[in-house]
């Protein structure tokens, strides 16, 4: 039970870094730093959508609206962040001591 603790809350880190990722990199994008007509930086950038926008759409459905700043990944992050800690102190504390 502690492997799949410790996997749930590695996967949670890394989708952690994912949902930063895509955060900066649609600054960079809407800023015009990076080459929009690049096919990689296109391809980046599809593939953070992807990763990201399944989690984030019910949350900004929800969200009201303020102009131009989406603070749904920062929602997001603390929503993740509270299930990482509920794992490691409740669950990991019930699952060591038995309950």
């Amino acid at each position: 039970m502690i492997a799949l603790i410790q996997t749930i809350v590695m996967a949670l880190d890394i989708y952690w870094w994912i949902i930063i990722a895509s955060a900066i990199f649609s600054w960079l994008y809407a800023f015009n730093v990076v080459n929009s007509r690049n096919q990689f930086v296109g391809s980046v950038g599809n593939m953070l959508y992807r990763l990201t926008d399944p989690a984030l759409r019910p949350i900004r459905r929800f969200m009201p609206d303020l102009g131009g700043i989406d603070i749904s990944p920062i929602i997001l992050l603390l929503i993740i962040f509270f299930i990482r800690q509920f794992l490691v102190t409740t669950v990991w504390s019930w699952v060591v001591t038995g309950g």
